[in-house]
């Protein structure tokens, strides 16, 4: 019997948010907490004494008996250490406690946790902060309480602190950019952010049967089947019943987390779909994506299914992304990428679009960085997902305008020469009346960039961090100038026009799948970053580190750690995958092709006894020969694997170049004769489930 969902009641139900806070607290108490949010200053203990007392009574009321300080390590998914509500009360029995010290500070080991050596092992204290701009909920039995991790001498151990510092800086940039256009109303702007999730499901049983998908996520092996992507048929089509049944308890879960869960549809490869959620701020929106990809992989258990978030699962099919919408709002709503219907609004907008264009080119490879990461590999520059080289994708309408104000035309009206911003007619520019193009890496989307690098398996904060860093350096800049300037029109035209002159290279609307594209990317000098051992050696540069440690988003060395960090992350990864391939070859794939070719064999000699030796037995005999030629190339080419995966040098930059060319080609070679060898063998004998069978269930 289906149950009819009231999504208004349910919405929110599991979460401590505002309205259940007004709620539960006293005037005062919510007061402190609201000024507190506002202004970014700490909590009094006894204020937190209250907020806590409230927590626990609503979460006892929905079932808790734990609670847990919830955060996001550099592992780029969350972790959380249980703790019980129980006390001892000294007669035998227990009360159920919880103070405002232990809301707003828990104490997890640090130790087992990447630190890219800003800790010694010895040093293990780490500690987490409650961040009381992110609502606490209830799932599964646990308060869960969100929570920056940072160490004993005060380092970020985690993705949201920095997250949290950049949003701030953003912020201050903005308004001071805002305040030379007369809004004197704005405190705070928002960083607006939509990250679409892709991903995959398929049937339990046939993940249970495969190796390499339950250690590395991804098939290391698997023959093209007969039918793939080909036919488009599965690109918003029909949703099979079992997976419609997923999504719609995932939909119900989502919101009784307060997730915004909007959107559900089939995606372009088979087994593929996607969720998109409504904007929400950027700190809200990271919670919430990775609440979504936990929550999507216990629904998916409970339905039968298996939810693979891994760049690639399945080669010669997409792979999955995430699209990360990103934008700037004031806090009375106003959404600063949209043009505006008057000159002033425009000019405004155009210098907002001017700050963005300018710090995608001067920090390009930064934020290729921030998505470097061995799945991710899989995609970039695989004609499926952007290219590695970024550029920027505005549409003809916008990229007239810019033209037009290089130039010094106007856009209507060519015999116009000049185009004076915020003081002659700028025409009004047009919401997104173009085209997308699925090729570019950042498209302008009408009031907003959508960022379309991002792997399905990743955090959205890295990358979000350092559009919001970027932005505030090139808004800061342009404050500079404009705040001085003694003819603020005329400084704003030279201004806009300089900028669009200098980096114009960055803007691209042409198909960034091309050859050409890379040969054009070259001349105007733009880099093009193949894969993560090419990108991440410039992820701590000079520049870079000047940036975010000019706006105080890390030090240099809490920086320098996290380079450390993705570079071991991704050689640990290229080293699993080797040797699950070792381990699959030796102990499935050759035993299973040398007994059906022993088969083969003793069926040709029990032909040739019935019939006197007259059978030529040709098909078989040609067969054996070709499994038994397959077989040996494999062994050899394994073999090659086993032995250079012995020979990784120590140092993490060496060792991910290495990884990326001998050991990625190592398992290109075994692959492609593994993949050989099932076409040959028969399917009764093949030790695992086929593509066939994992794609088309």
């Amino acid at each position: 019997m289906h149950h009819c969902v009231c999504v208004p009641e349910i919405f929110g139900s599991d979460v401590f948010n505002e309205a259940t806070m007004k709620q539960r607290l006293s005037v005062e108490d919510y007061n402190v907490w609201k000024q507190c949010i506002q202004n970014g200053t700490p909590l009094e203990l006894n204020t937190a004494n209250a907020i806590a007392e409230a927590m626990k009574n609503w979460a006892v009321e929905k079932g808790a008996t734990h609670y847990t300080h919830w955060f996001q390590p550099m592992t780029g998914i969350t972790a959380e250490k249980h703790d019980s509500f129980i006390s001892a009360d000294g007669e035998g029995r227990v009360i159920m406690e919880f103070s405002g010290k232990e809301l707003v500070r828990g104490e997890p080991d640090a130790s087992s946790f990447p630190s890219g050596g800003l800790r010694a092992t010895f040093e293990a204290r780490g500690y987490t902060a409650w961040d009381p701009t992110s609502f606490a909920f209830v799932k599964d039995g646990s308060l869960y309480i969100p929570t920056c991790f940072f160490s004993y001498t005060g380092e970020a151990l985690d993705k949201k602190t920095p997250l949290l510092r950049s949003i701030d800086e953003v912020s201050r940039e903005t308004v001071r950019i805002l305040r030379l256009f007369g809004d004197t109303e704005t405190k705070r702007v928002q960083v607006s952010v939509g990250a679409e999730q892709e991903y995959f499901l398929i049937p339990r049983t046939s993940y249970a049967q495969r190796e390499d998908l339950r250690l590395t996520g991804r098939t290391l092996f698997g023959a093209t089947p007969p039918k793939g992507q080909e036919l488009d048929d599965h690109y918003f089509g029909a949703i099979r019943t079992r997976v419609s049944k997923f999504m719609s308890d995932l939909d119900v879960q989502l919101w009784r987390l307060g997730v915004l869960s909007k959107t559900k549809h089939n995606e372009g490869a088979p087994c593929q779909h996607e969720l998109a959620p409504i904007f929400t701020d950027a700190s809200n929106a990271c919670d919430a994506n990775q609440l979504t990809m936990m929550v999507m992989k216990k629904c998916a258990a409970k339905h039968d299914l298996v939810c693979l978030l891994h760049e690639k699962p399945f080669a010669g099919v997409n792979g999955s992304g995430k699209h990360n919408n990103w934008s700037l709002c004031t806090d009375s709503g106003k959404n600063l990428f949209k043009p505006g219907q008057t000159p002033r609004q425009n000019a405004q907008f155009l210098v907002f679009l001017a700050a963005f264009i300018k710090g995608i080119d001067e920090y390009q490879d930064f934020l290729r960085c921030t998505v470097a990461f061995a799945g991710n590999d899989h995609r970039l520059g695989a004609n499926e997902a952007p290219p590695a080289i970024i550029s920027i994708f505005l549409g003809d309408e916008l990229t007239a305008v810019v033209d037009s104000i290089i130039n010094g035309t106007n856009y209507t009206e060519p015999q116009k020469s000049l185009m004076r911003i915020g003081v002659d007619v700028l025409p009004s520019i047009p919401k997104d009346t173009t085209d997308r193009n699925r090729t570019s890496p950042i498209a302008f989307t009408g009031n907003k960039f959508e960022f379309r690098m991002l792997g399905s398996s990743q955090s959205i904060a890295g990358p979000n961090i350092a559009l919001n860093t970027i932005m505030a350096e090139e808004l800061s800049k342009f404050a500079d100038i404009l705040e001085k300037a003694d003819d603020f029109d005329l400084a704003l035209q030279k201004l806009v026009c300089d900028t669009l002159t200098q980096h114009q290279r960055i803007i691209f609307n042409g198909n960034g799948y091309s050859e050409e594209w890379k040969d054009e990317a070259a001349k105007r000098g733009l880099s093009n970053l193949r894969n993560t051992a090419e990108a991440l050696p410039n992820y701590a540069s000079q520049k870079n580190i000047e940036l975010v440690t000019k706006h105080g988003i890390f030090t240099e060395a809490e920086f320098q750690a996290r380079q450390e960090i993705h570079l071991e992350a991704y050689n640990k990864l290229i080293i699993i995958e080797a040797r699950t391939m070792v381990d699959m070859v030796m102990h499935q794939i050759l035993p299973a092709a040398l007994r059906y070719s022993s088969d083969l064999a003793d069926g040709i000699n029990r032909k040739r006894a019935a019939s006197q030796g007259t059978i030529k037995a040709s098909a078989e005999k040609a067969l054996v020969q070709r499994i038994s030629d397959c077989c040996d190339t494999l062994y050899e080419v394994t073999e090659k694997l086993c032995s250079d995966t012995k020979a990784v040098p120590l140092d993490s930059s060496a060792a991910a170049n290495y990884n990326s060319t001998v050991i990625v080609q190592d398992m290109q070679a075994v692959r492609e004769c593994a993949d050989l060898l099932e076409t040959l063998t028969a399917k009764e004998y093949w030790p695992y489930p086929t593509y066939s069978d994992l794609l088309f269930y």
